[in-house]
């Protein structure tokens, strides 16, 4: 990296009070004292088919996971899992308070200090079919490697930020219907000799999330790059390359602790936006990947709602409850979106 020590000395604290500020002020993120978990599926319900629009219908997976975007037709229908939540009369919703652009605290906002976000919007459409009202949601911040464990031990009801659909989740969780399409990018300081996914990470500090794809994808290649702790046998500090937030990584980066980081293209582009000195590296995104709402293994019935919450959502075409969410928090970093990603629904 050239100039790295002027690069990180100059401490771009952009916006309304920069990514490190805003870390600060992201330090009251709720602590989840999780519980021991529960089993148990949910009965039958009545599942009405799929509203008009392109959607595609795969067989039911078997052992072989093949498609994993692929979920439980839309339906209106009750069940165990909405109940609870309607006899509460919250939705419980475990998300991101600083990613920028998908869920974080504008303290710039005095009038309310609210959550805002692509990912914020969605929830509250959740919370508005299911409950009649937009507000009546708790949130429930939670950092990147216990998204899953705060679902298997009650803490949360959904799950709504940034969480990509794979195999080896549904394994552990549910997934609605896809609502976004992302992918793998590296970010880096503009003046870096990175230039993406590729031989100029060889050596390089790579920061990623504790259990996030970004993480996955440099265990199966690296190029060289250096992104385990201690992996050098230097005597790294825990959490100084691998990091419970993906936030942390930008603070290293800016403090220059780490080279680059690898996330997604469109996290990585509310990061940008916060810090004009960082650049996505590479033409493209080196992987194609879908974020669905996550819900507890077995809660068909909020899987199914979600889906259908997702169908008018996303109906309507350039004036939709999507594009609008879009266009409002999404399209100056990732411009160019036309539409949303199709459902794909299981045949049974």
């Amino acid at each position: 990296m050239t100039g790295a020590k002027d690069w990180a000395a100059r401490g771009r604290l952009r916006g309304w009070g920069g990514v490190t500020g805003m870390a600060v002020a992201c330090a009251v993120t709720a602590s989840l004292t999780l519980l021991p978990l529960s089993h148990g599926r949910t009965g039958p319900f009545g599942a009405e088919p799929a509203g008009p629009g392109r959607t595609s219908v795969v067989p039911a997976r078997a052992e072989a996971c093949t498609e994993p975007e692929a979920s439980l037709p839309a339906s209106k229908e009750s069940g165990p899992n909405i109940e609870k939540i309607r006899e509460r009369g919250k939705l419980i919703a475990g998300v991101d308070q600083n990613s920028y652009q998908w869920g974080y605290r504008n303290p710039g906002n005095p009038e309310t200090g609210s959550l805002e976000g692509f990912d914020i919007d969605l929830v509250r459409a959740i919370a508005q079919d299911i409950l009649g009202d937009r507000d009546a949601v708790i949130f429930r911040a939670i950092p990147t490697n216990q998204r899953i464990t705060a679902l298997e031990q009650g803490r949360v009801d959904v799950v709504v930020r940034t969480m990509t659909i794979n195999c080896k989740r549904l394994e552990q969780v549910s997934f609605s219907t896809a609502y976004f399409q992302a992918g793998q990018q590296v970010l880096a300081p503009k003046d870096s000799a990175i230039t993406g996914y590729d031989s100029s990470l060889k050596g390089k500090r790579v920061c990623t999330a504790e259990g996030s794809t970004a993480y996955e994808a440099l265990e199966k290649q690296s190029f060289g790059a250096v992104f385990k702790d201690d992996a050098d046998g230097t005597g790294r500090d825990k959490d100084q390359l691998t990091v419970p937030n993906q936030l942390d990584c930008l603070v290293r980066l800016q403090l220059g602790e780490v080279d680059a980081i690898v996330t997604d293209n469109a996290l990585a582009a509310g990061q940008a936006a916060q810090d004009p000195a960082v650049a996505l590296k590479g033409d493209k995104p080196f992987t194609t990947e879908y974020y669905g709402v996550a819900a507890k293994k077995g809660a068909d019935d909020l899987v199914a709602r979600v889906n259908q919450v997702l169908v008018d959502y996303r109906a309507g075409g350039n004036d939709s409850p999507w594009m609008r969410s879009y266009r409002e928090w999404l399209e100056t970093g990732l411009p160019g979106i036309k539409a949303p990603p199709a459902p794909k629904y299981r045949s049974n």
